[in-house]
């Protein structure tokens, strides 16, 4: 039973600092550096699509929301998401979903979804979520079916018909 208590503890402990707290002041040289990206070669990186496999025709997102891959990416993200991720705009461990596919390409989201690693190392917009949130996304090993559904999914949520 002691060991249950502390367990549940070190989990509570665990999910209230992993991506909360107070925001710090800056020092005044910290305010006036700019923050250095890490892509090496910026001229070969395309932040609007990211990196991994995905492009703007291979994606080839329609206008119109296909409401059977939406379903299937509601299941999918249940199982892997939502642990992390709210709907709304609000931040849990992750930052939630609430018009991603607003601010993000459709293949951006792809390529963070499917590949995280390598877009967290890249990307000068991953980057800043994970300073704010301070906990790396995890590679879900999602299927290229699942993730097109979880974009899907993202799309229903704000709002296309």
């Amino acid at each position: 039973m002691k060991t249950l208590t502390v367990l549940a503890s070190l989990m509570i402990a665990t999910f209230f600092s992993s991506c909360g707290g107070e925001d710090k002041p800056k020092t005044e040289t910290a305010a006036q550096e700019e923050p250095q990206s890490m892509v090496k070669d910026p001229e070969a990186y395309d932040p609007k699509r990211g990196e991994g496999k995905y492009t703007a025709e291979s994606l080839a997102l329609g206008s119109a929301l296909d409401e059977a891959k939406a379903k299937i990416g509601e299941d999918a993200s249940n199982v892997k998401c939502t642990s992390c991720h709210k709907m709304s705009d609000e931040k849990l461990v992750g930052p939630g979903w609430q018009g991603v596919t607003i601010r993000r390409t459709g293949e951006w989201i792809m390529n963070f979804i499917t590949n995280p690693d390598p877009m967290l190392d890249k990307d000068p917009e991953a980057q800043a979520m994970l300073e704010l949130c301070l906990v790396r996304m995890p590679n879900q090993s999602l299927t290229d079916d699942d993730a097109r559904a979880i974009l899907e999914y993202m799309r229903k949520n704000d709002g296309l018909k």
